[in-house]
């Protein structure tokens, strides 16, 4: 297929405009720039920048975010019955739609849960050695004394190795209870609320906001996102893809 009409099916720019940034040398295929008209790519296999930003362009590719809600199962399906994740992806999945989420998050914490059928992105993002960000807003009990951030941006040692937050932010005190922004590339189980156990704070309410360049914004609890051609180029950049 011709480049053009790729990236036009990508929802890039119109076929035109497309062939304006090819022109300008604003296009990569498999890492060498482009610049010449009617090149034929196999989208199912090219990797194509534009700007240096990764497009998506196989038409089978699914990139979603969820809010999950409070009390759900970061699963597709319950043995026990409990509302889950696939019980709002279900439509889709009966279109045929092979989902699968980036991680969990635990039933108690609510936000930001990607699901994709993106093999390669979903790995990395979940392994731990590409460190992707992700940022939480955590409700503890009590007024934190100072020196609690100094602590949990030094790192804490756990029963499972040492822990840390790259970003430490009190928002808001308010009731006995304090609100925090932390962010942190951790991806241990519980391991936000483990960090502020370990401090004397715990945790009452949890939610993600973040991860990587993907925002939850105010996506209201239990809808569904298709994400931007942004926030999944930011994701492939983030990860090396």
């Amino acid at each position: 297929m011709r480049l053009q009409k790729v990236l036009a099916q990508a929802g890039v720019a119109s076929r035109r405009a497309a062939e304006n940034l090819i022109e300008q040398g604003r296009v990569e295929v498999d890492d060498r720039i482009v610049t010449s008209q009617g090149l034929r790519i196999d989208p199912e296999n090219a990797v194509v920048r534009v700007d240096g930003v990764r497009v998506v362009v196989q038409k089978d590719l699914v990139h979603i975010a969820l809010n999950k809600p409070r009390g759900w199962q970061s699963t597709m399906s319950d043995d026990l019955g409990r509302p889950c994740v696939g019980d709002i992806v279900s439509e889709r999945v009966a279109a045929g739609q092979r989902l699968f989420h980036v991680g969990r998050l635990d039933a108690d914490t609510e936000g930001l849960l990607l699901l994709t059928n993106d093999g390669d992105l979903a790995h990395r993002l979940m392994h731990p050695s590409f460190e992707v960000s992700k940022t939480y807003l955590a409700t503890v009990s009590g007024h934190l004394a100072k020196g609690v951030s100094k602590k949990l941006r030094d790192g804490i040692e756990l029963e499972d190795g040492p822990a840390k937050v790259d970003a430490f932010t009190l928002l808001d005190v308010n009731e006995g209870k304090s609100l925090v922004r932390v962010s942190l590339h951790e991806g241990r189980k519980h391991i936000v609320r483990r960090l502020f156990d370990a401090v004397g704070y715990p945790v009452v309410r949890l939610v993600r906001t973040d991860v990587g360049a993907v925002a939850l914004g105010d996506q209201r609890p239990g809808t569904l996102r298709v994400l931007g051609r942004g926030e999944v180029g930011g994701l492939y950049k983030a990860v090396g893809l």
